[in-house]
Order: C-alpha cells, then structure tokens, then sequence
C-alpha cells in the first residue's frame, strides 16, 4: 500500500465527508493506493456515524472509535498502530490542511529519502496574538532547544516513512514533538514544505488556552526523556552527587574552621548558629535526595509502561 491518511478527529461531524471526497479524488488523480484512518477522539456529535456512513460510500475508510476524549496523541498512537502504508500521512480533521499536498509530500519521502516531512503554515489564517505569535516564540523556543529547524513543529499536516511512525510511542501531549521523538529515534533527516493553510470552514477550534501551560511542560518532558529515559541515573545522579559535593565541602569548611579557632584558645559561635551550616545539611540532604531518584528510576525504566492503553469502543476495519 502506498499511503496511509491518519485522521485524528473530535466532533468534526461537517467537514468529514468534504475531507473525505477530497483525499479520494486526489488518489485516485494520482493512481495511489491508499487508506484512511479516522479516530473518533470521544466525539460528543454525530462524527461517528458520518465516519460509519463514509465506509459505505468507501471502503477503504477504516475508523477507531474511543469511548472518552484522551486527545490528539492517543489517537494518532492508535492510528500509527493500525495502518500499513509504505507512507504515512497525519492531517487534521478541520478541512485547515489541504490534500492536494499529499503527491509532493509522498515524492518528498519516496525519493528526497526523507524519514520524515513537516508542513510549514507559512501565511497562517489564525488570529495574530491569541494563536501566530504564541507559535512564533513555541517554534523559535523549541529550534534553540532540540537543533530541528523546522518552521512550524506542531503542524499537523506532516508525512512519514512507515518506519518512523512504528518506532516512536507518542503519548499525553507529545504529538506537537513527533520530529523531536524521531529524532532521538534515530530518524535525522527531517524536511519541511511549505503547505497552504486554510480558514476554519467549520466549528471551532479544540485547543484553548491551556496549551501555553502545556507545551513549554512537554518540551521539557520530552527533551529529558529523550536524553535520560534509558539512563536517568546520569542525570539525577550526577546532580545529585554535585549538590551533595557542595553541601558537603561547605559543611566542611565550617566545621574546620571550627577547629582552627579552638586551637587557637577563641571559643567562637557554635557551628550551629551559622546560616551556612543549614545551607549545607540541606544540599546534602537534597543532593541524596536526588541520587535516590536516579537509582529509583533506573529501576522504574526496566519495567514496562502501559500509559498508552485507551478504552476504545468501536473498530471498524
């Protein structure tokens, strides 16, 4: 199969099947084969039966219906799971990325030899403060931090090769970091096209404000399990070790300082009454403290995780 459309959606009822007969008439324009899989993300509307309705019209519709909202990424971990394209495309459900970008974007992967494309929403139909310099400063933040230059990181209009997609977990918020999970999969070489963005046809949009909150909190998560995931003990360890040093060379110091002085026949303050002393029991404590949390997550990283188990509710393909 040459292609593979991944479609996370929640309530999207009205454009699902314009999206639809687009996607069709762009493959079937360029003799592709292909399937489509929509993820009803715990729809409150009517989605759902217009995606059933669809597999009527086409079979080659296949859909996962989850039984509450869990989000974006867990649909597109459940969608990554189920297809089988040698490509593989994610687009929104919204009607704001277009198909008739999917033929480049194939071409970019099957011959460039990219492992992964991403689409750059170069003249963007959202409102300038609330959404465009928000994602300015999100998409400049996460270049300096994780040496991926791309434009627009949480575009979702993007295309992978099947391998990509079967070798990394996205879970909780990580989908606006899939380049960063490539990445440090081993997957280096990262394109980007520049992809026309269209106005909202209809509804609105899903994401509000708390998304400042959680994309520095998930750059960060993502950038720590990335480097330390397999070896947290280089991290917490080492850190913990240098606030320990400090906390103990500081106590030192005090404490010989101590001894100089009754040497010398001056009795001096008591070791006690210096701000310094509790400045160095407390980095010691924390620094064991922080040794501690490496060992324990070595042995938390050996065990196997299951954040990425969903009710679902209806498969149908």
């Amino acid at each position: 199969m040459d292609i593979s459309v991944v479609v996370p959606l929640f309530n999207e009822e009205e454009s699902l099947p314009e999206l639809a007969a687009w996607i069709k008439k762009v493959m079937e324009e360029n003799n592709f084969s292909y399937e489509i899989m929509m993820i009803d993300d715990g729809s409150r509307d009517d989605s759902w039966k217009v995606v059933r309705q669809l597999q009527k019209e086409n079979p080659l519709i296949k859909g996962i219906k989850f039984r509450r909202n869990y989000g974006k990424s867990a649909a597109l971990f459940c969608g990554f799971e189920a297809v089988q394209g040698d490509v593989v495309i994610t687009m929104d459900a919204d009607l704001q990325d277009s198909p008739d970008e999917i033929p480049e974007l194939y071409r970019m992967i099957k011959e460039d030899g990219f492992d992964l494309v991403s689409g750059w929403k170069k003249k963007r139909h959202d409102p300038v403060l609330t959404k465009n310099l928000p994602s300015k400063l999100y998409n400049w933040t996460v270049r300096r931090m994780t040496g991926i230059k791309l434009h627009d990181m949480n575009c979702g209009l993007k295309a992978y090769k099947k391998n990509v997609i079967k070798s990394i977990e996205v879970y909780g918020e990580m989908h606006r970091y899939i380049p960063v999970l490539a990445k440090w999969a081993g997957y280096k070489n990262i394109g980007e096209k520049v992809v026309i963005h269209q106005e909202r046809k209809y509804g609105v949009t899903k994401f509000g404000l708390e998304r400042f909150v959680r994309g520095p909190l998930d750059l960060l998560s993502v950038t720590f399990i990335s480097r330390f995931v397999k070896r947290p003990m280089h991290f917490f360890g080492i850190l913990g070790a240098l606030i320990f040093i400090v906390g103990f060379i500081a106590a030192g110091y005090l404490g010989v300082q101590k001894l100089i002085l009754l040497n010398q026949g001056i009795r001096g303050h008591l070791v006690t009454e210096s701000p310094y002393f509790y400045i160095a029991l407390t980095s010691m404590i924390i620094g064991a403290q922080f040794f501690m949390g490496g060992f324990l997550g070595e042995l938390v990283s050996r065990s196997s995780s299951e954040r990425n188990n969903y009710q679902i509710e209806e498969k149908s393909y």
